[in-house]
Parts: C-alpha cells; structure tokens; sequence
C-alpha cells in the first residue's frame, strides 16, 4: 500500500500553483444520504474559501434542510444557501429555476428529471444538464454567483426566481434587464432582523415578466414589483436562448449589494472568467497542503475533505465602495467597520477546524479572534454556535479555546485581558440561549466540582468540557502574566477526575449526593454524554493526558484500555 504523505507549504511556488488540485474536488461526496442513517448531510457546494455565499442545486423542498440528496430524482431549484447542517437548516435563501413549455411555477410541478452522469460538481463551477433538455451552470464569487441557463433550440425559455420560505420583495428592471429585492428568511419561516438584499444582472432581454408569490403559487403577468410572503418573479427571454445571469447579496443594503456586483463580477464577460477565477482561488488555498503518494483516489478523498474545511466559518463581512471591510452584526443588528465571521458551532470544530485554521490562515484567523470579541461587546456572550446570531447550542465555551490557540501560536491581534473577562463571565453564568451560551449547571461545577446528573442535562460530557476550557483560560492568564485568572481557572481545570469511577475506569454520571447513576452500560449512547457514550467521553482530557494515565493506574492498563477501543464489539 502506498502511503499518502502530506506536507504543509506556507510559500507557494509557481510549479505549486499550476497544479490543478481543485479537480480532484468532489462536492457530491457526502449527499448520499437519509434522515434514518444520521442527521448529517453535505449538498453540492460551489463557493470560494469561507465565502459569504455558497450555491446549491436543490432536490428538498423548500425549507427542507436536506437540500440535496443523491439518490433523489428531480431538481426544483439552484439556490442561495448558507446551511451548515441538515438540522440546522438555512437562512436568507432565493433560488432560480429554469422551464421550458409552459410556464410553471410551483415548485414540485416545476421540479426536472436530472442523471449524475449529466452532472459536473466542483467547488469552481456546477453544471447538470436537465431531463428536459436546459443546462445550468453557476460559478462563484465569495459574495455572489455567475449562473448561466442554456435552453432548447425551438424551446420556450423562463427563468423563475422563488422567494423561498419567509418574506421577500422583487423589483423588476426591463430596460436594465435586472432584478433587485431582499429575502428574509430562515429555518422557522421569517426573519424579524435579518434581509439579504440581492442584485442580478442578466446579459439578455426580457421577451416578457412578471411577479408570482409561491403560498398558493398565484402569477401575476407584466407586475413590476412586489412584497410579502413568498414574493418572487419570472422572467421570459426568446424561445432557445442561452442566458447568463450575475448575482451579488448584501446584509448591509441594496446600494452594497450593486458595488459588490461590480467588484466581483463587474470585469467577467462570461460565466468562464469567472470559472477560471474561481478554478485559481481553489488551485492556489488547496495548495497550501500537498500530497504526494498515494492512489489518485486517495489524493480525490483528501482535497474532497479539504474543501469541506474551507467553508466554514464563512465570512460575514463586506467592501464598501473605498475598499474597507464592514459588516451588518447578527448581534446587536447595526452596522460596524471591520470583519466578522459567524456558521459554525465550536463544539464540532474547537478540536480540528481551528487549530487548522491557525496553521494555514492565520491572517483570518487573527480577524477571527477580534471577530469573537467584537460578537461578544454587542450582545453580551462569546459566541458558541452562531447561525448567524448567536445559538448557544451544544456544550461547553469553546471560544476561549479558539482565542488561546491563537495567542500561544503568536496570532495576538486581540486584548488578552478582554478574553479573560469574557470567558469568566461565561463560566460563572447562564445565559438566555442554549446550553452553550454561559453554562448550564454552572454553580454545582464550582461547588460540587462537577455537573450532577441527571440533575444536569448531559452533566458528565458539561463537566469533561468546562474542566478543557478552565484550563484554556488559565493558559492564556498564565502566558500573558494575569495572576487573578490563573488564580481562578486553576482551582477547577482537573474537575474532570471527580466523574471519573475507578472501579469500571470509565467517566459516569455522577448525581448531586456524590453516587454514581445506576445500572451502568459503558456502550449505552446519551444520557450523560453528548452524543456519545462512555466509551468516547473517557478520553476527553486534552490537556492533561498524564493525570489520565495516572487515574487509570499507569501506562499498562491506560495502553490496554485505549487498545480494547479497536477490540471491543
């Protein structure tokens, strides 16, 4: 077997750079799947690094958070997207569709027949060929879209624009032939605070149009604009015609949404310009890691799996017309100068994505770092799953994690001293959102030394996770000489031995009078775990191995455990 070996380059040559890694990028990998199996998906995203917007084919009905999935038919759209994950569903989503026959608007009715053999998915470009004959194309921007819609010969050719779940507003443009609106939405219907105002520019005539609202699927013909819930548009150019259309959204206003258009796709004259531009941007980011031995299948699944890590956190930011980047904050809802990222959640990501992120991004990642304490002045909390205002789901504070990784890899581009502040405000309270928004069970982890359960949801996992974080924090106090948080985090980073039971050598739930839940299974999932059971949760000490080792009596027995992970049914 030959071995896949991976080198990091922080210098890029130009024999680096002339390698076509972005080839070896399938996007459809990951979409084959089913609600029965996991609640986890990917869908077929074209995008550039961590851009604002990514862009989808869609096989799930609107509002579905399984926008794409493989073994389905039929494609009803070419969308916005933003999703993270399945469950979590989208925000401030549009689509495209286009028809030929008879005009159709509906979404089901609407939906084409569609082979993967007639389907190219790369993070550069997309491309299907339809059942009925149309080829859609889309490229991107980090804040837009180069889309193109190529119709039968002889074959009537519409463009519907849907304006998905929530609120929306089109205004058509005839003699501009553009479109320009908002949308508002996300995974519970409406948005009350937050619109993506879009721009799209189309390269041919209007033969007719019209507006179409997408609850009862009413048209109506030769309207201009509209508003309200579902509002969209549909447009008629002449029978056959090859169409291209530009896109560009903004959170911050329509006017931004025009100068983003101009920046990005203002110099392509076609949808290949903006194909190669986008094949260069992958070529030169998924250069930074090379790979040499190996099967090409190997180097397929590798850069596959370094595209995923390259769309999250995405940018949350934009360029005004001068050049400098500002922002609408999913916090506190106004408009600020400098940069913010936001679609991710720190308990899937503390452990890998970032710590990546510092070694190969650490100029982003430094904005990041000012990002988490910009996020945590306008609403009051470090962010822990932010979608993209603050979610609080999952466990744990892990931003304190992000920001001392940061620091001890010398990326210091924040306040020390405001990081400590923050973070002892998140362990030493709850906050009005999630689990992970302050602490759950917070006075009994000081008191008790660790979270009771099943007095405390998850309790064993929540104590594993806020000793890792306590000690993250003294960390950071320890590396810049703050003896008051040192002082603090110290007393509570080895909480984690007092949910750990020598008699089965194993993490367990511990309730409030100091006894072990009954009736233990080691392989039993939940319960005092987060999405887990004990057999994971055991080796969750990061950051002190050796005091594991110990608790387990030594190297022996700890080396004989970690080897039954791979022998036990």
């Amino acid at each position: 077997m030959k071995i896949l070996t991976i080198a990091f380059l922080l210098l890029f040559t130009g024999a680096v750079q002339a390698q076509d890694l972005v080839s070896y990028v399938n996007t459809l990998q990951g979409t084959n799947s089913k609600h029965e199996l996991t609640r986890g998906n990917t869908y077929p995203t074209t995008a550039l690094p961590f851009g604002m917007h990514t862009w989808t084919p869609q096989t799930g009905k609107n509002g579905d958070g399984w926008k794409y999935q493989y073994f389905k038919k039929k494609i009803r759209g070419f969308q916005q997207a933003h999703q993270c994950s399945s469950w979590s569903n989208d925000y401030c989503v549009f689509s495209f569709m286009p028809v030929t026959g008879k005009l159709v608007v509906n979404e089901d009715e609407r939906a084409t027949g569609f082979s993967h053999q007639n389907e190219i998915a790369k993070p550069h470009h997309y491309k299907v060929k339809l059942d009925n004959g149309i080829t859609t194309e889309m490229s991107p921007t980090e804040r837009g879209a180069h889309l193109r819609f190529s119709f039968p010969k002889g074959g009537s050719s519409y463009l519907v624009l849907d304006g998905y779940v929530g609120t929306s507003a089109v205004k058509i443009w005839p003699k501009e032939r553009k479109i320009t609106g908002y949308v508002s939405n996300k995974r519970n219907g409406k948005s009350d605070w937050l619109k993506s105002y879009f721009e799209i520019q189309f390269d041919k005539p209007f033969k007719s149009y019209g507006t179409w609202e997408n609850r009862k699927n009413t048209i109506q013909p030769d309207k201009s604009d509209g508003e309200g819930d579902g509002i969209g548009a549909f447009m008629q150019f002449k029978d056959g015609e090859t169409v291209q259309a530009k896109v560009a959204s903004s959170y911050i206003s329509q006017e931004q949404a025009l100068i983003t258009l101009n920046n990005e796709l203002g110099a392509a004259k076609n949808l290949e310009a903006t194909k190669a531009a986008a094949a260069a941007v992958w070529n030169k980011h998924l250069g930074r890691i090379l790979v040499e031995g190996g099967s090409e299948e190997d180097k397929a699944t590798f850069y596959s799996c370094f595209f995923r890590a390259s769309l999250f956190s995405r940018k949350f930011y934009e360029i005004d017309k001068d050049g400098n980047p500002y922002y609408f904050s999913p916090y506190d809802h106004k408009v600020h100068k400098g940069y913010m990222f936001t679609d991710t959640g720190f308990w899937d990501t503390f452990r890998a994505q970032f710590p990546l992120n510092t070694l190969l991004h650490p100029t982003m990642h430094g904005r990041y770092m000012q990002a988490l304490l910009a996020a945590q002045e306008q609403c009051g909390w470090l962010p822990s799953w932010s979608f993209p205002g603050e979610e609080g789901s999952m466990i744990g504070n892990h931003a304190i994690s992000l920001l001392t990784d940061a620091w001890v890899k010398g990326i210091r581009t924040f306040d020390p001293e405001k990081a400590l502040k923050a973070y002892l405000k998140e362990a030493t309270n709850k906050g009005p959102w999630g689990p992970a928004n302050g602490r759950h069970g917070w006075k009994e982890y000081y008191q008790l030394g660790y979270v009771p359960y099943p007095e405390v949801r998850e309790g064993t996992a929540k104590t594993l996770e806020y000793a890792y974080d306590d000690f993250c924090g003294y960390q950071l106090a320890k590396e810049t000489g703050n003896q008051f948080y040192q002082d603090i985090f110290s007393r509570q980073m080895y909480n984690y031995k007092n949910v750990y039971d020598p008699a089965t050598r194993f993490m367990r739930g511990r309730k409030a009078n100091g006894t072990w839940v009954e009736n233990f299974d080691p392989v039993e999932w939940g319960g005092p775990y987060t999405e887990g059971n004990a057999w994971h949760w055991v080796w969750s000490v990061f950051h002190d191995v050796e005091g594991l080792i110990d608790l387990m009596g030594g190297d022996k027995v700890f080396a004989a455990k970690l080897d039954s992970v791979f022998s036990v049914p």
